[in-house]
């Protein structure tokens, strides 16, 4: 690591709320860099920007990240303001994003970088007395999230599945999650009442499995259905839903109350 990179210790870490709006459209500017060090380029390493409020443990994460090839921690910042702000001047693929910080938390800051014209993948890092705000991350376009006890190789993986355009939704962690959260979620909104109204019955069916959780092989399983076919299914109501991944799926699901509070299982 170089004594002057960017998420050195004594690297900038921008505090200027004032700065976030600007730093926003900074992102949606992000065309200019494709060819020049984005993740566009076959051989380019995936950039990261770890976001935590307490030192030590943004530097633990830096420290896995950057000993791989294939990832480069760009910067680091410790509240969501800064992010926001570091987000537009280095163009990470990927944000680490923890939750509660000072100044801006990480919902909010989640939302203005998912809602740029060409927002970083965002990945929660989250520990499970935080459950109801890892449902709010979601909503706000987080790709996924990871608890802050994961192993290493979790993390990086985790990393790997979001900036390669997947969502990262454990199955395991995700029933956890509905069992200690979801009965706890937002009444679904009347707009979202006829959003399934596209979706076959089989869609439905394998959007409620999705969220609860399961993976394509254990809804194959369910169903008695090829993965093929599963995978065929999930593709088909994403584009007919209008959501990017699974994670958002997920929460549509229980938007339009077709997912309950208790696990199928």
């Amino acid at each position: 690591m170089r004594p002057d990179s960017p998420h050195s210790p004594h690297g900038t870490e921008v505090t200027e709320v004032t700065e976030v709006t600007e730093a926003v459209e900074d992102l949606e500017d992000l065309e200019d860099l494709e060819g020049s060090g984005g993740s566009e380029g076959a051989d380019a390493p995936v950039r990261v920007l770890v976001v935590d409020d307490q030192p030590v443990v943004r530097a633990g994460f830096a420290a896995i990240v950057d000993a791989e090839p294939d990832l480069t921690v760009v910067g680091e910042a410790g509240d969501g303001a800064s992010a926001v702000v570091l987000a537009g001047r280095l163009a990470p693929d990927v944000v680490l994003m923890d939750i509660r910080m000072p100044d801006m938390d990480g919902l909010t800051a989640t939302g203005l970088l998912t809602r740029s014209e060409r927002p970083p993948r965002v990945l929660v890092l989250t520990t499970f007395d935080l459950d109801s705000y890892v449902y709010e991350a979601l909503r706000a376009g987080a790709s996924g999230f990871l608890l802050k006890d994961a192993l290493p190789a979790e993390l990086l993986t985790g990393i790997r599945v979001v900036a390669a355009g997947e969502a990262m939704l454990a199955p395991a962690v995700t029933r956890r999650l509905i069992d200690v959260f979801a009965g706890d979620a937002p009444a679904p909104p009347a707009a979202t009442a006829g959003l399934l109204d596209a979706l076959t019955p089989r869609e439905r069916e394998v959007l409620s499995l999705v969220a609860a959780g399961l993976a394509n092989a254990e809804i194959a399983d369910r169903l008695g259905v090829a993965t093929g076919t599963v995978k065929t299914h999930v593709n088909a109501l994403l584009t007919k839903l209008g959501v990017r991944d699974r994670v958002q799926a997920t929460i549509l699901a229980y938007d339009t109350g077709l997912a309950r509070p208790k696990p199928l299982h």
